[in-house]
């Protein structure tokens, strides 16, 4: 049974679509196509929900023009950081999935039907197993992201701090040039001002 018409345009659409990761909360549709338009078109741009935007971490699929610009950006992304809006968090890229797609469109007709395994089951083990383990994962998952987050807080607080110091440092050095202590120094110390 072939797929339809309707699910082979949506699997080019795939393609020209990457996925991005760890966006910042401020990040705004109108911010990513700013920054994507430097590789080409940007079509279409939708915010996805992630397991973790509690924490502040967020996800977005940007359709392109082409499957070239995708790639691009995907291999440029890989080379080097991108850093959006300023934020010390760099966003990750990668191709997209058709699974990350809610509207996308039944490639075959079928039915999936779930049911209770019963404890008495030959396989319930195995899916308890395999549900512990899932728990298990969920739990790393997070313990590692509030890590992270903590890790780009300090970076920001960090960096906040040596811009108002070096800041205040040109504020006092253009202070000093205006109202002529600079001269007076270079006549003190019998230095030529352009030294300084």
């Amino acid at each position: 049974m072939e797929p339809s018409t309707e699910y082979a345009a949506f699997e080019k659409k795939v393609k020209k679509t990457i996925y991005l990761d760890n966006l910042s909360p401020l990040v705004t549709e109108a911010v990513l196509q700013t920054a994507f338009n430097q590789f080409g078109t940007v079509k279409n741009v939708q915010f996805i929900p992630t397991h973790f935007a509690s924490s502040g971490v967020y996800a977005a699929l940007v359709e392109m023009q082409s499957v070239r610009q995708a790639d691009e950006i995907v291999r440029e992304m890989d080379d080097s950081p991108f850093m959006i809006s300023g934020m010390p968090r760099p966003v990750r890229a990668q191709k997209a999935q058709i699974e990350m797609f809610d509207d996308r469109p039944k490639k075959r007709q079928r039915k999936i039907v779930c049911r209770w395994v019963d404890p008495s089951h030959a396989n319930f083990e195995v899916a308890k197993k395999i549900k512990n383990l899932t728990k298990k994962h969920a739990a790393e998952a997070s313990f590692l992201l509030e890590q992270q987050l903590a890790e780009e807080e300090k970076l920001h607080n960090q960096q906040s701090e040596t811009l108002k110091a070096n800041y205040k440092k040109y504020e006092l050095i253009d202070g000093a040039q205006a109202d002529g202590t600079a001269k007076r120094l270079a006549t003190c110390y019998e230095t030529k001002l352009h030294d300084f």
